[in-house]
């Protein structure tokens, strides 16, 4: 068997307004992320899907999950290739293609990573190692998988 890692993450809907979700303008799309021994994630919908802008999205964390994997392998590859990063910043994008059926799916995510090595590191190498670290990262690795559901439903 493989060795496994598991990650359990709390998700809890923070906006009834009172009626619950009796009319899609009467709730808001505001949820709270919570992991033991860490600090709350406030969450809510894509303010196009009626969200607040000022929390963080699904598609934002799904961006920025990939954008931070990405980073997180480079950086482990640069130091035992001898590559010293100085720096090391993102501006990552995700595209989502709505469908006519209400659904959508993203369709591409691009890293666009901007980093600085010192003058002695061979940057050929650092060029390089983005397509190793785009191949180990465990999110991009990831993105087209199976989400199982185990339900639970309570009347009140």
């Amino acid at each position: 068997m493989n060795k496994q890692h598991q990650y359990e993450v709390s998700v809890t809907w923070t906006g009834n307004l009172g009626n619950g979700s009796s009319t899609y303008r009467g709730y808001a799309r505001d949820y709270d992320i919570a992991c033991e021994g860490k600090p709350v994630i406030k969450g809510s919908a894509d303010p196009g899907y009626m969200g607040d802008a000022g929390r963080h999205n699904p598609e934002d964390m799904l961006v920025a999950s990939l954008s931070a994997c990405h980073m997180l392998w480079y950086l482990h590859l640069c130091t035992v290739s001898k590559v010293v990063v100085t720096a090391y910043e993102d501006h990552a994008e995700g595209v989502m293609e709505l469908n006519p059926d209400g659904s959508a799916q993203f369709v591409r995510v691009t890293l666009r990573p901007r980093v600085s090595i010192t003058a002695e590191s061979d940057a050929a190498a650092a060029e390089r190692l983005h397509e190793r670290a785009s191949a180990m990262c465990f999110i991009a690795r990831s993105v087209n998988f199976p989400v199982d559901h185990e339900p639970e439903t309570v009347t009140v």
